[in-house]
């Protein structure tokens, strides 16, 4: 009898190529393993309402976004975990005394300090934010995720001076050595993993995963069938059970038929 239930996979990276594009490969996996009853999540740093489009060419409902702090299944909510007040208040002070960039997610729209660098212009462009406005403290209490655009070598460690975060580089081309998410020790996609397979009763060596950032080390750790991209970040494949070959080269595809999922 197979034994995997549920699969969990990354979006940028893993699942779309650098041109935005999804391999034929990786359509084709996801739809086998749905017809074999597993259930398929999207587990991205993304906001949900700028990914739908993914889940709608791909015919899945359930997600998981903003690094774990929402999740949705089957169309329907299952948790929202909004940060602190105070620590995004943190955010804005040091990255106006430093003049970095902070994008901030709430449910629907996305939250800019500003919006006038050439790195944040590229970031909104590269990943196709459309429901855009600019700061106002009425979004607070709100916010779901952050990504902190324009940061030097050296100024990760401004940021992880608070405690129960660290930053993890967007694991992209052209963002790598300015932009990085906030990641929540709390609040992660470990959590949101684990909060799932709590909610449906599954076990973890029922459940796969599939990424290659280092926002996806928790989600990784989490489950019995981990694989890191091909592409990964070098830090990530020391969490991973398996390595697959890269998100250009059918990862996806790959790595669930060497589980014998996929005919």
């Amino acid at each position: 009898m197979m034994k995997q239930k549920i699969l969990f996979l990354d979006i940028d990276g893993t699942i779309l190529l650098p041109d935005d594009s999804i391999q034929d490969s990786t359509k084709e996996a996801i739809k086998q393993v749905k017809e074999k009853g597993i259930e398929v999540f999207l587990a991205t740093g993304r906001p949900l309402h700028e990914i739908m489009d993914i889940g709608e060419e791909l015919r899945i409902q359930s997600f998981i976004g903003y690094n774990g702090a929402y999740a949705i299944h089957q169309g329907q909510d299952v948790f929202s975990e909004p940060m602190d007040s105070k620590m995004i208040q943190f955010f804005i002070d040091t990255a106006e005394e430093n003049d970095h960039e902070l994008i901030m997610y709430t449910n629907s729209k996305n939250v800019y300090t500003g919006m006038d660098s050439a790195n944040t212009k590229t970031f909104i462009e590269h990943f196709h934010l459309k429901h855009n406005v600019h700061y106002e403290s009425m979004y607070i209490a709100d916010i779901l995720g952050v990504t902190v655009i324009n940061l030097g070598v050296n100024d990760v460690d401004l940021y992880e001076q608070y405690s129960g975060i660290h930053l993890s580089p967007v694991n992209i081309d052209g963002f790598r050595d300015h932009a990085f998410d906030v990641i929540q020790e709390k609040v992660n996609k470990g959590f949101a993993v684990q909060t799932i397979l709590d909610l449906l009763k599954f076990n973890k060596e029922e459940a796969i995963a599939f990424g290659d950032g280092i926002n996806d080390k928790e989600m990784l750790q989490l489950v019995g069938e981990s694989f890191a991209m091909g592409n990964a970040h070098p830090d990530l494949f020391t969490y991973a059970k398996h390595k697959t070959t890269a998100v250009t080269d059918s990862g996806i595809y790959n790595g669930l038929k060497s589980l014998g999922l996929l005919e």
